[in-house]
């Protein structure tokens, strides 16, 4: 019953997405936001920007950068090998050139560390919008590409969204620990 249902919502969700494919903006932006997304080089690109100047933005973004740059690989591996689904398959040509990866397909790793990533830099940051906005568009760009079934993606993106939750608890901005690593950083300057 339950492989029905998720057969059933990924077909309604590939149907939804399908007509988009092959529209050149839609095709360019999602296989821009899929690169980005790769081994989570948005993220570490925009941890490094905003941890520039000291104080909380810096705190949160080496929390985020640290944190989902060492437990997000961890949990995105460990549920694959669990887990073991295929990828879609995708018989039309691919309009951009596209790395596929040749691990399993479920959780989608790209949307567990966006969700992750955002939900860290997200706190008390008025750019959180963006961020969020960043990791939907690379969700998206996981399912325009052919790489993940949509189950794929809503499941990456709920235990990235929970893992960025436990990384804001397990290292608070301000808490002990954030401030041994603002001062490692410091002291390397």
């Amino acid at each position: 019953m339950l492989p029905d249902i998720v057969d059933r919502f990924d077909r309604v969700v590939d149907d939804v997405v399908a007509p988009l494919r092959g529209r050149p903006l839609v095709d360019a932006t999602a296989y821009a936001a899929s690169a980005l997304g790769d081994h989570g080089l948005v993220w570490f690109l925009t941890g490094v920007a905003r941890g520039r100047r000291p104080g909380p933005r810096r705190a949160t973004a080496i929390r985020a950068v640290v944190f989902s740059g060492v437990v997000t690989p961890m949990v995105n591996s460990t549920l694959k090998s669990l887990v073991g689904r295929g990828r879609p398959e995708h018989h039309e040509p691919r309009p951009l050139p596209v790395r596929i990866p040749s691990t399993a397909s479920f959780p989608s790793g790209h949307t567990l560390a966006a969700w992750c990533a955002a939900t860290l830099l997200a706190e008390n940051d008025p750019l959180a919008a963006s961020y969020y906005a960043m990791a939907g568009a690379i969700s998206f760009s996981r399912l325009h590409v052919g790489l993940h079934h949509a189950t794929d993606v809503v499941a990456g993106s709920l235990v990235g969204v929970a893992l960025g939750l436990l990384g804001r608890v397990v290292l608070p901005v301000g808490g002990p620990t954030m401030r041994r690593m603002e001062c490692v950083k410091a002291s390397k300057r």
